[in-house]
């Protein structure tokens, strides 16, 4: 397959995904399994690509929670400098944000070679999306939906900050994680998803901005030219911005039963394609 067109399949998928419970690297990875790739070594499309597709899909939620981002932002910033109500709910929500990103930061940087390795197996990935596909289902079944996301608690942004570390694991999800954590704590699911979203928003660019500067100065091979990279972005920004569109519509009337029947059945493929020897 021409590398141009994988880049945009693989744009295609990073913004069906990343905003979804599904985890949108391990989808990236089970897409991999089918490009040709060098005997005995797995396709991997390379950290900056990866990385710089991430960034595309997280503007694509700075666009769309713009108003919230920029009101909280600005807000923290002039009560920080004694120009605002430090009480005001917005600051609050952005030091939820700041001191709920921390979690992630930390596990991850001490954590970074065990994710390249370990955590990479097939058969880790398929038991995960069955496990926490139930989690996510439980969470949705048996939380109280009552809480509107105005009313998080200190105690609830730092425990869903925590949740969001369970993401560094393939076939989690961030936005599964974290969304799960806020249904648990009782927020309803817009209320759940809308933090899911804001507390991704210093995450993922951390890290990309984080992985694209380590492949840059390592000289990492990339399979993919700068033109399939900036097609595949532009691919996983619009398709990224749609899907939060959808996503924050559906969920505001439905229940996440699909994606956890989605997850279910996934890794329940997974678990015959394993064992069959299709793919290892």
């Amino acid at each position: 397959m021409d590398h141009f067109f994988q880049a945009l399949l693989l744009g295609l998928v990073q913004g069906l995904t990343e905003f979804l419970p599904v985890s949108s690297s391990a989808h990236i990875r089970l897409v991999g399994l089918f490009f040709p790739h060098a005997a005995g070594k797995e396709f991997d499309p390379g950290a900056a690509f990866t990385a710089i597709i991430q960034l595309g899909t997280e503007l694509a939620v700075l666009i769309y929670f713009w108003k919230d981002v920029s009101r909280i932002v600005s807000r923290w910033f002039l009560a920080l400098i004694g120009r605002w109500d430090r009480r005001d709910p917005d600051v609050r929500m952005g030091w939820l944000v700041i001191i709920g990103t921390i979690p992630i930061i930390v596990v991850g940087y001490l954590t970074q070679d065990l994710i390249a390795t370990d955590f990479r197996s097939l058969w880790l990935l398929a038991t995960v999306f069955v496990v926490f596909g139930v989690v996510l289902g439980a969470c949705d079944v048996l939380g109280r939906k009552q809480l509107p996301f105005e009313r998080m608690r200190w105690s609830h942004g730092v425990g869903i900050g925590i949740a969001q570390v369970l993401a560094l694991i393939p076939g989690v999800s961030r936005s599964g994680a974290t969304t799960s954590a806020g249904l648990a704590l009782g927020y309803t699911r817009p209320a759940a998803a809308r933090y899911s979203f804001l507390l991704a928003i210093p995450a993922v660019f951390g890290s990309g901005l984080f992985e694209m500067y380590q492949a840059i100065h390592s000289n990492a091979s990339n399979p993919y030219s700068l033109v399939d990279t900036a097609a595949a972005t532009v691919v996983a920004f619009v398709v990224g911005f749609v899907v939060i569109a959808f996503f924050m519509n559906y969920i505001s009337k439905r229940s996440f039963l699909p994606f956890v029947v989605y997850r279910i059945a996934l890794g329940a493929v997974l678990f015959v394609l394993l064992g069959t020897g299709v793919i290892g």
